[in-house]
């Protein structure tokens, strides 16, 4: 086989393995408004979607000289490591807005990527700095995504979301990390550009892998009502299963909730369960994603109660957090929010008299 062949066989293979990942992508993303419109997990989902596919477009080798689609696609492209994020912080912490900030980090890295794009013929120093920022971009934003993927993991109670957490750092944060490395060799001269499309190709494995792994989880384990919807009050019904009423009969009558250390590891023990079968029992029976969330509507009972107390209307917020559980005001003030759409202190106003 000659070069020439050589060179042919390897762009049908690319071709065909980048349109499939683009199938696949787009097959997931109509699934997903399809089923969990409203989720903002799923929207964030599908924009990372587009953006893979821009990427896979922007490397593919398509086009030489730059262009107005290009530049679109590469906007795209430069916004993935981003996205990723935005949708980890989003769908393992089931929360339903996003901040302000991330949304500002994640749009100077674009306008990063436009620069860096205009100024490319040059190849300047303003083309070497931006492409410099890039890179360290986006391997801040893969390691701040796998540290949200980490952090919140002894909470979930999500098993299938949860046991796809070490898979999703070991794969796409490898993947990430050598995309990176390889762009920078390229860059420089050390490694010839035709190896990016090389390692371009090879996603099409990490989205089927990805999308096998979401395709074969519960719809109702996907994407389930984010924390702000999830019950904030201190669950009341006694199901029936045994260990459910022994679990809401031990909070109420311990009230160990206040306990700010509190994990599901320790309660169970404090049960002489098994952490399994009480992650299931909050989960499947209880309806809670996230044990923090299942904590927190005990300790916003005690607030709210604490708050609408004529009597405990001399006593500081903070102290009557604290004394809930809450481990510090931050966190605090944001669950309260969530809540009941208002800050702690007008929820004493109003109801304290």
């Amino acid at each position: 086989m000659t070069a020439m062949s050589q060179m042919v066989y390897f762009n049908d293979i690319d071709m065909m393995a980048r349109g499939g990942a683009i199938s696949l992508l787009a097959l997931w993303s109509w699934i997903l408004l399809r089923d969990h419109g409203p989720s903002l997990a799923a929207r964030l989902a599908v924009l990372m979607n587009a953006a893979i596919c821009s990427y896979l477009l922007v490397t593919a080798g398509w086009y030489q000289e730059p262009n107005l689609t290009g530049l679109l696609l590469a906007f795209g492209a430069g916004a993935t490591p981003g996205l990723f994020w935005l949708f980890t912080r989003a769908w393992f912490s089931d929360e339903d807005r996003v901040k302000p900030l991330p949304v500002a980090l994640v749009a100077l890295s674009v306008i990063n990527t436009g620069v860096m794009e205009l100024t490319y013929p040059e190849d300047g120093a303003i083309n070497l700095a931006s492409g410099i920022l890039f890179r360290v971009a986006m391997l801040a934003f893969a390691a701040a995504a796998f540290w949200e993927v980490w952090r919140s993991r002894e909470g979930d109670l999500v098993e299938p979301r949860r046991k796809m957490r070490p898979r999703i750092i070991a794969v796409v944060g490898a993947y990430v990390v050598v995309i990176a490395f390889i762009e920078v060799a390229a860059h420089n001269g050390m490694a010839d550009r035709m190896l990016i499309r090389v390692v371009g190709s090879t996603i099409i494995l990490v989205v089927l892998a990805f999308c096998a792994a979401m395709f074969q989880m519960r719809q109702a384990d996907l994407f389930g009502a984010s924390l702000s919807t999830q019950r904030m009050s201190a669950p009341k019904s006694q199901p029936d299963d045994g260990l459910s009423t022994k679990l809401l009969a031990h909070m109420e009558r311990e009230m160990v909730h206040r306990d700010e250390t509190l994990s599901i590891a320790k309660l169970a023990q404090q049960l002489g369960e098994q952490e399994y079968r009480l992650r299931r029992t909050i989960n499947r029976q209880l309806g809670y994603r996230n044990f923090t969330a299942f904590l927190n509507g005990y300790r916003l009972a005690e607030v709210k109660a604490a708050l609408a107390d004529p009597s405990q209307k001399e006593v500081p917020i903070i102290t009557i957090a604290l004394d809930a559980g809450f481990g510090s005001l931050g966190p605090f003030n944001r669950a309260f929010r969530e809540a009941e759409g208002m800050t702690p202190s007008a929820y004493r106003a109003l109801n304290a008299g």
